[in-house]
């Protein structure tokens, strides 16, 4: 007969306590549980003699919190604070988390919740027994390791955390995902950064609470059949932070206190920005700023993507002097028609440039490949100080980080997409080789801090904005916008995309976007290249799909259009015969210029309390259990935006869509009366309503109560930060808003350089606490 192993026991024998911690001591482990505030619980758990003295990538300090009280019960240790009663089991060291009213917000697994399995960590020596192969990737060739001799390096633990979730509770989060799932309970989430995902280790819950898990190794979350836990790959101990909160703002709020503010971005980068892949010379960018100005239609930048360096010199932060023989010239001649110059970044470098040479003697790369090694202080130093002087010296205003994750393997395969568990420890395979195994999913946060650190360095007169294709725990500090990455042309991909960025908001970071009218637009081998239009702007199916995609975009963070497959200039929507496409994206360009005013005081909603501007609808009504599941809907500020996500006149290859009705049913969220923004007719909440959507327009609705500060349609953002505002006030409900005012760029509103006017709202009367003469209200 076989014989059992006993269990060494979870249960607590004692506890050690200081003035802002308590360690609790089993036969098994250690469990420390330190309050970091009032409603954040930190909870770190060990196997090891003694717990570790770190903390996770992207956390800024571990905070000394002293106003909590322990006390002894007969099951259990009472750990509470002024919001939280925490329950310690003194059986099984299970953790239950309480409000004040005796609520339970969430509760570890009965047993076993706090499960760690050790293993050696290795890394790899550089010697002649190293062999590496070059790959060619759509992101460049990539230095791959195929062997190599190792070395021990560190112990470390896989981790699993047990989750027990209630019931109707609804979680959201993770950072950015492409299958289109908003409420994440049932589901395994893979989380590794790649392409079209970017990796957060954050949930939301609509029962009142966050959990950030403090790992930088791949992650996996699981709520499925096989239990409900949230696995780490490779970490030095269990850490996470319990955040409470009586709704996701309040969640939010605390994750930026643990993990940093978000910063102001400019003015400008809340303009539309025109990409594309790829424009090839100073010519051809001047001409492309030329040809919107010379049409009157709203721009504030335009992008260089990949190859502005000479011949094959990939990743070489200078630009071909013969397609761009006078980069200062250009980007001051673009700057005096107010439109500004984003060029694009790449962590990996050719060998044969001079900057990997650079870098190679510095010894600043990462083992046996040709990505910098962005977690080491020196080599971000020297990105920098490359980039300033090759780039930044030279007039461009702001950077976008292609490839920041920067390990892709499933972009290497072929026909078909592997496995999702596949491509996990796929990339950890790859990444361990280079990095060390407990951040391998962290780099991205590293080149992050290289950009906004060395630009800080260099003046404080033009603010970071920082475009990148992965980030983590923390990159709002470092004037982080993220992108969803190369997606394809279709209307489901589309509709998953609206998920893919209320996700990655709900979060914790603030600013999203991506590629207008998707990256791949034609249909091709790779599995990745798989648009359905490959008549390209011949496609009336494509332009109409075109156009929605443009209205949604409107009410995004960033406004911005690029792709693959077709030029994307919108004057290239126009025919002599068939106008509508084109008005439709003028109207929706209009529209944008027109609430910058608005956007750009919801971004100073960001700075200053947490704020989120990009809002599924369990932000505003957790109670609103039909709103907590709209996946087409979101909160923009007050804007309830409703893209229309399927087409109603042409197929693909222009078949004309037969007897289509042209009405989109839309969910209005009870609790509050909604107004169409165009018709200014009132709607009550808690139902379904029917919408005639014409292709010029967008379903918008604003909630009673709402105070939205707009101007006339401009050509740029300081256009328009400088023209008359029309304050306009929905309903007699009382209300006001902060209207928020600066010099549009730079970094003097951390010292106070910046107006508010606080506009109320009495349900009779507009008045404001500064007078400003170019304001009028307008009552609906």
């Amino acid at each position: 007969m076989l014989k059992v192993i006993p269990k060494v026991s979870y249960a607590i024998t004692e506890y050690k306590k200081t003035e802002t911690e308590i360690t609790f001591i089993s036969a098994r482990g250690k469990l420390r549980v330190k309050p970091q505030s009032d409603k954040i619980i930190r909870v770190t758990y060990t196997e090891r003699e003694e717990l570790a003295d770190h903390i996770g990538p992207g956390i800024e300090k571990d905070i000394d919190y002293t106003s909590w009280t322990i006390a002894e019960e007969p099951n259990y240790f009472l750990v509470q604070t002024s919001a939280l009663n925490i329950h310690v089991i003194k059986q099984t060291g299970r953790i239950r988390y309480f409000s004040k009213k005796g609520n339970l917000l969430l509760q570890e697994s009965e047993m076993e919740s706090h499960q760690l399995m050790e293993f050696e960590s290795t890394r790899t020596v550089v010697d002649k027994n190293t062999k590496v192969q070059e790959i060619e990737t759509p992101d460049g060739v990539k230095q791959v390791i195929k062997s190599a001799t190792t070395e021990f390096d560190k112990k470390l633990y896989r981790t699993r955390l047990g989750l027990e979730f209630q019931v109707s509770e609804k979680l959201y989060g993770l950072g950015q995902a492409e299958e289109g799932v908003l409420n994440l309970r049932g589901t395994t989430q893979y989380l590794h950064q790649a392409n079209l995902k970017i990796a957060i280790p954050m949930l939301v819950s609509t029962a009142g609470y966050g959990l950030l898990v403090a790992t930088g190794s791949p992650a996996i979350f699981n709520d499925t059949a096989y239990g409900s836990y949230f696995y780490t790959h490779a970490d030095i101990e269990m850490d996470y932070y319990f955040i409470a909160g009586f709704n996701i703002d309040a969640i939010i709020k605390g994750y930026r206190m643990l993990t940093g503010k978000a910063v102001m971005l400019p003015r400008w980068a809340f303009g539309f920005i025109q990409s594309q892949e790829a424009y090839e010379t100073q010519e051809e960018i001047l001409a492309i700023a030329k040809g919107y100005r010379d049409r009157g239609i709203g721009l504030d930048c335009v992008v260089m993507d990949w190859r502005s360096w000479e011949g094959e010199g990939w990743g070489q932060k200078t630009v071909d002097k013969n397609r761009f023989p006078d980069l200062k010239y250009m980007t001051d001649s673009l700057r005096e028609d107010n439109v500004h110059f984003m060029i694009s970044m790449w962590p990996n470098m050719h060998p044969t440039t001079e900057n990997y040479k650079e870098f190679a003697e510095a010894g600043l790369l990462l083992p046996a490949n040709n990505n910098y090694d962005a977690l080491n202080p020196k080599a971000r130093e020297l990105y920098f100080k490359q980039t300033n002087e090759g780039l930044f010296s030279q007039g461009v205003d702001s950077f976008w980080c292609d490839s920041s994750e920067p390990f892709c393997p499933e972009w290497t395969t072929g026909s078909f997409k592997c496995e999702p568990s596949y491509n996990f420890y796929k990339f950890f395979d790859i990444a361990k080789k280079c990095l060390p195994a407990e951040l391998t999913n962290s780099y991205a946060l590293f080149h992050a801090q290289a950009i906004y650190e060395g630009q800080r360095e260099v003046t404080n007169e033009k603010r970071v904005l920082n475009l990148t294709r992965s980030t983590y725990i923390g990159g709002q500090k470092y004037g982080v916008v993220v992108w969803s990455g190369d997606t394809c042309a279709t209307w489901k991909t589309f509709a998953n995309q609206i998920v893919a960025g209320l996700n990655l908001c709900a979060t914790g970071l603030p600013y999203w976007t991506l590629d207008i009218g998707a990256f791949f637009i034609r249909y091709g081998e790779k599995w990745f290249w798989k648009g359905k239009y490959n008549s390209g702007l011949e496609d009336l199916g494509y332009k109409e799909l075109f156009v929605r995609w443009f209205q949604y975009a409107v009410f995004l963070p960033m406004f911005r259009s690029h792709g693959t497959d077709v030029r994307r200039e919108m004057w290239l929507f126009d025919t002599e015969k068939d106008h509508r496409f084109y008005d439709a994206l003028i109207a929706a360009n209009q529209l944008r210029y027109t609430l910058i005013p608005y956007i750009y005081s919801l971004a100073a909603e960001v700075y200053f309390n947490d704020y989120t501007i990009m809002r599924l609808l369990a932000f505003d009504f957790p109670e609103d259990v039909i709103a907590c599941s709209v996946k087409d809907e979101f909160m923009f500020g007050d804007i309830l935006v409703c893209p229309v996500i399927e087409p109603m006149y042409y197929e693909a290859d222009s078949k004309i869509i037969k007897n289509a009705t042209k009405i989109k049913e839309v969910y209005l969220p009870k609790g509050s009366h909604w107004y169409d923004f165009y018709s200014n007719e009132k709607f009550e909440g808690g139902r379904h309503i029917k919408v005639d959507v014409d292709l010029n327009a967008i379903p918008l609705f604003v909630r009673e109560g709402a105070i939205i500060p707009s101007t006339v349609p401009a050509e740029n953002t300081n256009a328009a930060a400088n023209s008359k505002i029309f304050a306009h006030i929905y309903g007699k409900k009382k209300s006001y808003f902060h209207l928020y005012q600066d010099k549009g760029d730079g970094y003097s509103y951390e010292n106070g350089d910046y107006t508010i006017t606080k506009l109320m709202w009495d349900g009779k009367t507009a008045t404001m606490d500064k007078e400003l003469t170019n304001l009028e209200f307008i009552i609906h």
